[in-house]
């Protein structure tokens, strides 16, 4: 089924590897591969991909927060990615970090951002090309804007919900993470002091909505799995997880497949939430 089939809101954010396929040597299109995996891009890319190290190049070396303006804009530059480009991101991990890179882009009011359905795992099951060729694409300028924060949440505004209920909160780990079994997935470094989740919130793991090749359900599936959890298009809502990637995937799904207004990613998500101070948790 096309992407154009599935029946989403805003289609346009999205594209299939047959897409990919048949435009990536379009001069405008620019191929970028968003891995945790640091090895993933070296063992085989799509061809003219360039790669972006989510923990090196996305957010800041000193601080705990996102890349700068300033950076972000060099990144682009010598990724040879200008204003005028289309820039399609894939990555590993069903697209998390790929997803976590759209999300930025946003932020710093970038335009013509697509999403491949089904990332690094759905090309390479499907046998298209690779190449362990890494380019040398031209330096480029690319200006982007002031960051825009309407589509980022911070722990101030989560205790704030905590007391007033205006977002719909959706904690998208697994449910192990939820109750507090485990605080973070296995083999996973990043933690907190404390197992549960923020009060109140809905637990639909991001995993429900991908199909086993890493595409995206349908619209219609997809409406049914957050709306049997209460979660509806007409409240603004908020994602987290345990550093923001799997919720920024969740985000991109509610928003762009959905439609639904006012979303945010909680960056911050429980490494943040579960090691605060005097802040309520809630546990079964």
């Amino acid at each position: 089924m096309s992407v154009e089939e599935k029946g989403y809101k805003h289609p346009e954010k999205l594209v299939d590897t047959a897409w990919v396929a048949d435009h990536r040597n379009d001069s405008n299109v620019k191929l970028v591969e968003v891995d945790v995996d640091t090895n993933a891009y070296d063992e085989g890319h799509i061809p003219g991909a360039v790669s972006w190290n989510w923990t090196s190049q996305l957010n800041d070396g000193v601080r705990r927060d996102i890349v700068s303006k300033a950076d972000l804009e060099k990144l682009l530059g010598e990724s040879g990615i200008s204003n005028s480009d289309t820039i399609v991101l894939y990555g590993d991990n069903n697209n998390w970090f790929a997803a976590f890179a759209f999300w930025i882009l946003e932020i710093y009011g970038a335009q013509n951002l697509l999403l491949m359905d089904g990332g690094r795992k759905k090309w390479i099951e499907e046998k298209r090309e690779i190449t362990t060729d890494v380019p040398s694409p031209a330096a480029a300028s690319y200006t982007l804007s002031d960051a825009n924060l309407s589509i980022r949440s911070n722990v101030s505004e989560i205790l704030k919900n905590v007391e007033e209920g205006k977002y719909q909160l959706v904690d998208v780990r697994s449910p192990a993470e939820f109750t507090g079994e485990v605080i973070a997935p296995p083999g996973m470094t990043e933690t907190a002091q404390r197992g549960g989740h923020i009060p109140n919130a809905k637990n639909i793991p991001w995993s429900k909505a991908v199909n086993e090749d890493g595409t995206f359900k349908t619209a219609d599936e997809l409406r049914e799995i957050y709306g049997s959890q209460g979660v509806v298009p007409d409240k603004p809502f908020i994602a987290y997880c345990r550093i923001g990637e799997r919720s920024s995937h969740t985000w991109f799904v509610l928003k762009y497949l959905l439609g639904y207004q006012d979303g945010k990613n909680y960056d911050g998500s429980w490494t943040e939430y579960g090691s605060m101070v005097s802040v309520p948790i809630e546990k079964p």
